[in-house]
């Protein structure tokens, strides 16, 4: 598990919950948590108090995408999940997903995600990727144009960590977990028809924020479609070019 965090105050207590999540997971896990600039000191005493979190204070903010990248070279684990710090999985995350990836030998496995409300309440969302298994490069089929809905959430990903390390985060400053979703390209994988994830709402997010900039979002879209365009092409050109004359 990697997360990336600046420990802000509005925060800390999501950051808590996101651990207690991860707590209530059926199997064993570990955490590296990347500190984006951030004094070791205000990480919450239930993380500092956990053998199972490690801290990768960084000097400097260098944002989420190049903190999660960073953290991802201190992973030890052979299968890999992100998220942020003010969400949470459900209860049968890993589990689930993990028994799937051991059983078929895919490369990832990926959910629905619910919308966390302030009060407590949850709306579900289901991906425009079909449930059932999808062969590499073929979750780019159900993201035809960069403007569309996003094929899969990228953080109801959980993956092999080689892969992820072959498609990491791009080093957005915004929108940069749609490159997550490349790893979709490398190796085939499964979407499960359940929720693994719990997007939370609340004021503090980045999409809420007057600095969330639509034309970045625009820009960085464009680049992660791009990108996992070109990695399927670059990693299977035989089938790449049979799908275009095809």
């Amino acid at each position: 598990m990697v997360i990336a965090t600046q420990l802000r105050s509005d925060r800390l207590a999501f950051l808590t919950d996101m651990h207690a999540s991860l707590c209530r997971q059926g199997v064993p896990w570990e955490a590296v948590v990347a500190l984006d600039g951030a004094d070791p000191a205000r990480l919450p005493d239930t993380l500092a108090a956990d053998p199972r979190v490690r801290t990768l204070a960084l000097p400097r903010p260098v944002g989420a995408a190049c903190a999660r990248n960073l953290a991802l070279t201190e992973v030890r684990t052979e299968y890999v999940n992100w998220a942020d710090d003010d969400d949470e999985f459900t209860d049968w995350a890993m589990a689930l997903r993990l028994r799937t990836l051991e059983e078929t030998g895919v490369g990832w496995c990926a959910g629905y995600s619910q919308d966390l409300h302030p009060d407590g309440t949850t709306a579900l969302w289901r991906p425009p990727t079909p449930p059932g298994r999808h062969e590499a490069g073929d979750v780019w089929r159900y993201w035809k144009d960069p403007a569309d809905t996003i094929p899969l959430g990228p953080t109801t990903l959980l993956a092999r960590t080689d892969l992820v390390r072959a498609a990491p985060m791009g080093g957005l400053v915004q929108g940069e977990d749609y490159c997550a979703l490349a790893v979709t390209c490398l190796a085939p994988g499964i979407v499960l028809p359940v929720p693994v994830y719990r997007y939370r709402k609340h004021p503090g997010q980045m999409t809420a924020q007057d600095s969330y900039d639509q034309l970045v979002e625009a820009r960085a879209r464009d680049f992660a479609h791009r990108f996992g365009i070109s990695l399927r092409a670059a990693a299977f050109p035989h089938a790449e070019r049979a799908s275009s004359t095809s």
